[in-house]
């Protein structure tokens, strides 16, 4: 019986062992991590920009409402969210609570595909079948149909009156103790809603510093940034791979940018210009899949320094 048996039991077992870590301990094992990028105009003074994303509310969520409140201690400068706030129809109050010291301070936001709709049980497998078939989101697949319809004005408009910036296929600029921050930022590519047209045309000329903000970092996006000669991209949408082989890496990044880039800093070139890209692994799940593993929930602190 052990002979016969022993081995897949003992599979079996470790499986379910990290389920429950992914599940139980890891998606709740909220980060700070720290960055730092040489990207601000010489003798400019450094920056520190907080970017929150991938919150995917859902109600009862306690640890990570009180962990995102705890984050207006670090006291930025401005704080950049890059969408998919919501996992839950019923969301929006609790995130705007989770959020509300963070609103305090300069800030501006795009949002992601699942601030439009709730999200419909899927098989992970799916995403493995993407990647290799080229095929993400909407780009390239029929339109989604018996989507549930998030409140998302209500997010906006909670937005709006504390002051942050609606960055949707517009600019926006921040004042920062006297300094002007440019953000050009782009509706989620993932849902075919980015619009770079409207935007084009690179840094503004009479502003201090300039970076381009979108929800999910497609390729044809990163290469109309970069060829515009903005220093900085800031995106989310990745999880970071969300589910992770140790000394290994992310499997699947959910759009057509490679593993490689998945979370966290790296670069990107386009017609000879090279931008610093910053992924955030975001800090929470779908509601249907509230599982990492290898790959913890996070939020950035980048502190913005001097080329050179």
């Amino acid at each position: 019986m052990r002979a016969r048996y022993g081995v897949p039991l003992s599979i079996a077992a470790a499986g379910a062992a990290g389920l429950v870590y992914a599940a139980g301990f890891e998606a709740r094992s909220f980060r700070l991590r720290r960055v730092t990028v040489p990207v601000l105009p010489a003798g400019m003074r450094p920056l520190r920009m907080l970017q929150v994303s991938d919150i995917h509310m859902v109600g009862g969520q306690r640890k990570k409402q009180r962990w995102l409140r705890s984050l207006a201690g670090l006291r930025p400068d401005f704080v950049i969210n890059t969408g998919d706030n919501l996992s839950d129809p019923e969301g929006v109050p609790e995130v705007l609570d989770a959020l509300g010291p963070l609103m305090e301070f300069p800030g501006a936001y795009v949002f992601g595909s699942n601030d439009y709709y709730g999200p419909k049980p899927r098989n992970p497998a799916r995403y493995l079948l993407e990647k290799t078939s080229g095929r993400h989101g909407l780009n390239g697949n029929p339109p989604a149909v018996g989507v549930v319809h998030n409140p998302w004005e209500e997010l906006r408009d909670g937005f709006d009156a504390a002051g942050w910036l609606d960055l949707t296929n517009t600019r926006g600029t921040l004042k920062v103790e006297g300094m002007s921050i440019e953000l050009t930022g782009l509706d989620d590519p993932h849902i075919k809603r980015d619009r770079y047209a409207e935007v084009a045309g690179g840094p503004s000329s009479n502003v201090d510093f300039s970076m381009g903000v979108v929800h999910a970092p497609y390729l044809r996006v990163l290469d109309a940034y970069a060829a515009d000669d903005y220093p900085l991209i800031l995106a989310g949408h990745t999880h970071g791979g969300q589910l992770c082989i140790p000394f290994y890496g992310a499997l699947v990044t959910n759009c057509d940018l490679d593993t490689e880039r998945v979370k966290g800093l790296s670069t990107h070139t386009a017609e000879g210009r090279t931008s610093y890209l910053h992924v955030s692994a975001g800090c929470g799940t779908n509601r249907y899949t509230p599982v990492r593993f290898a790959c913890p929930p996070e939020a950035t602190l980048l502190t913005l320094v001097a080329r050179g």
